[in-house]
């Protein structure tokens, strides 16, 4: 019972709101997101930059740590238990961002625009919160149009390898 309103909480009310060690997981995942992707302006510009694709100037190793940082918020996600659909999103966000991060400068672009930490820590925090924790339709048409995407990817690869070996095999 409550000493200020006389009321009882139901239980259900007392789930719903977030334990404070759930809070401060929240707020470290929205801070590394704003430090990867939108901390900084670039001088006489309104774009917003972050960490993440100034460290993918660094050869070799820089694109590798922030995706290793930005994985941190997928983690975080794992442990609220969010839906599995949910994670899926989340970690196809940041496999996007390691895939076109490792691409010299266009992959550096990519990251100003794509910002996969902010996606994350908005997902994280649309579905920390909801009781419910139930993934919207956009949520699988998303994992499935990327995993159809993967798919056709794969296919098209294998027939361009079975045409190549066809092909050199007619010329020799």
């Amino acid at each position: 019972m409550s000493m200020r309103s006389g009321k009882k909480r139901s239980a259900g009310a007392a789930r719903s709101l977030p334990r404070s060690s759930d809070t401060n997981r929240l707020l470290f995942a929205r801070f590394l997101a704003d430090l990867l992707d939108q901390r900084f302006t670039i001088p006489g510009t309104s774009i917003r930059i972050g960490l993440d694709p100034i460290l993918g100037l660094i050869p070799g190793i820089g694109d590798a740590l922030a995706n290793i940082a930005g994985s941190a918020i997928l983690i975080i996600a794992a442990q609220l238990n969010l839906p599995k659909v949910v994670l899926i999103r989340m970690g196809l966000n940041v496999a996007c961002n390691a895939l076109f991060g490792a691409i010299p400068v266009f992959g550096d672009v990519f990251s100003i625009w794509f910002r996969s930490n902010a996606k994350n820590a908005e997902l994280l925090e649309r579905y920390a919160g909801n009781e419910a924790r139930r993934a919207g339709l956009s949520e699988w048409l998303f994992v499935a149009g990327i995993i159809s995407a993967v798919v056709l990817i794969v296919l098209g690869i294998i027939v361009g390898i079975v045409w190549l070996i066809r092909w050199l095999d007619r010329a020799l």
